[in-house]
């Protein structure tokens, strides 16, 4: 992601912008010649022998400033203030502050501080400029020098000004200073209540865990403010992350009422379509999304894993390839790449991909699982178990183990080591007595289907945890493959989630989850990750 897009989605977190207005001047039409030929006419009347001397007016282009700024001509004001502060000698300040915002506009976060610290130099009680300056330093990732700024400022300004505090309690929430962001986020609610604000408590609570405070405030602010389809697309999301889906669909529904194009919620509906096995109704929704995002990586993936589930991987393919092209670094795409290339039985072009998955992402213990599968395929059994080990080495949720380990088993029974394979059997069966009655019904039956033909071929049937249902035809004694692509789950991505500090790094960079994750991505039964760990990559070459 770019230096401007990350500072884009930092600063929507701070207070919005005011469009500075110019100070009292002279009328529109009036210049200093006029002023001088005025004072000359008077001088004239009152029977003066000498000519007053013309005075400089350092304000006199302030409107037209002003009117290009709104009017967003950034290029003709800039010509103007540049004229400006040539005839004023560089000390018009209000030439200055619109200098340094259209500068931060343009993602020259540097250049605009000197412009703000050029007018706080004019003019040292004007607090305006100082939140200007505290917001560049926040831009900056100087989060403590901000909060110094902010403090001076909130000394001119007053203590009950919304905008400082709220600026304060974001900058303290980016130095995880948790309980002091919150006495400064509840000041600004308490002064003026702005939907901003709200978001910002809530991403405090959703720092610290705490998802059901955040759905509180969420539900506060959309009493305030009913027709804010961001606040309707958020604790839509959260609810769906509860597992309250009901609620979940009403904020989201609510929200595409008020605007049916809202890519976010869109997204949200479809992959809650596409976990539900309902294609045709997520490509619908896809494709109103595809209208406003055609260049995001995570809908052409989703696209994609839709086409899978309907049985076209020609078509899975083509739009995999795009989304790589869009995001090359993507590890859930490359996975999903490498699983629809196993289906449609071509290993070797699954293996780069899910190779270039294993490098831009080491953590992930199914990618690992895949890339033995790939490895088996094409008849390198030793790097097939060196992967197996290394997926079941790094596995961290009971439902990876399951994968993992029932793979692994059906491998090693392959290669006629039957008690390995019992041992990976029975590690599946310890991860299963670890599931929750949901995570249980979550399963694919062919992994019941597939876990019940092993055991019976290897005898310890009876070890496992849950009971299949029974078939009519009695299960042979043919070899087990592990080269199902059912055995793993395609993984939808959604990067279309505003910046939030539980979805995606700030500046200063944090370990936090892939910003291509969001909270309907993380509900899709069709691709629950399980939680990957931030392990190291293998050291083992493939």
């Amino acid at each position: 992601m770019s230096e401007l897009a990350v500072n884009a989605e930092a600063e929507a977190l701070l207070a919005p912008d005011a469009i500075p207005k110019p100070p009292n001047e002279l009328p529109a039409k009036a210049t200093s010649k006029d002023f001088a030929t005025t004072s000359i006419k008077s001088a004239t009347k009152t029977g003066a022998k000498t000519k007053p001397p013309e005075l400089p007016l350092f304000e006199g282009r302030n409107y037209l400033i002003h009117l290009d700024y709104i009017n967003k001509d950034y290029e003709k004001c800039k010509e103007v203030i540049a004229e400006q502060l040539r005839e004023s000698g560089g000390f018009c300040e209000y030439a200055l502050l619109v200098k340094g915002l259209i500068l931060r506009k343009e993602g020259k976060i540097l250049e605009s501080l000197e412009c703000f610290q050029g007018c706080t130099v004019i003019n040292p009680t004007a607090g305006e400029y100082l939140k200007q300056c505290g917001r560049s330093l926040f831009l900056l990732g100087r989060h403590k020098a901000a909060i110094d700024t902010f403090n001076q400022a909130l000394k001119q300004c007053g203590l009950d000004d919304w905008e400082v505090n709220h600026n304060l309690a974001v900058c303290h929430m980016f130095q995880k200073e948790f309980e002091v962001a919150k006495t400064y986020i509840g000041k600004a609610i308490s002064g003026s209540r702005h939907e901003t604000s709200f978001t910002v408590l809530a991403n405090i609570f959703l720092e610290e865990g705490d998802k059901e405070s955040a759905v509180e405030v969420y539900t506060k602010a959309v009493e305030q403010f009913p027709e804010n389809v961001e606040l309707l697309t958020e604790l839509g999301l959260l609810y769906l992350e509860l597992g309250v889906p009901t609620k979940a669909f009403e904020c989201l529904g609510t929200a595409m009422t008020y605007d049916p194009t809202h890519s976010r919620a869109v997204m949200a509906v479809g992959s809650v379509m596409q976990g539900c096995a309902d294609f045709d109704v997520a490509l619908t929704k896809y494709r109103v999304g595809a209208v406003h995002m055609p260049e995001s990586a995570a809908l052409w993936s989703n696209i994609a894993m839709c086409f899978y589930g309907k049985r076209k991987p020609v078509a899975a393919i083509s739009c995999l390839k795009r989304a790589v092209y869009l995001a090359p670094t993507d590890w859930k795409i490359l996975y999903n790449l490498g699983l629809v290339y196993l289906f449609m039985q071509q290993p070797a072009s699954a293996f780069q991909a899910l190779n270039a998955g294993v490098n831009a992402h080491g953590g992930s213990p199914r990618m690992f699982m895949l890339l033995a599968v790939a490895l088996t395929r094409l008849d390198d059994a030793d790097n097939a178990l060196i992967a197996y080990r290394r997926a079941a080495q790094i596995a961290a949720s009971a439902a990876d183990l399951v994968y993992v380990q029932l793979n692994f088993a059906v491998f090693l029974r392959s290669r006629g080591r039957r008690d390995a394979a019992v041992a990976a059997l029975d590690a599946m069966n310890a991860a299963l007595g670890g599931m929750g009655e949901t995570e249980m019904r979550a399963l694919s039956p062919e992994v019941v289907a597939t876990a019940a033909r092993l055991g019976v071929e290897l005898g310890v049937s009876e070890r496992l945890n849950w009971t299949p249902k029974p078939t009519d035809s009695k299960p042979t004694e043919s070899k087990p493959t592990e080269s199902k692509p059912t055995e793993s789950k395609p993984i939808p991505t959604s990067d279309s989630t505003p910046f939030s500090p539980t979805r995606e790094a700030p500046p200063g960079g944090s370990n936090n989850p892939p910003p291509n994750v969001d909270a309907a991505a993380k509900q899709s039964s069709l691709a629950s990750l399980g939680g990957a760990s931030n392990h190291s990559q293998s050291n083992e070459r493939f």
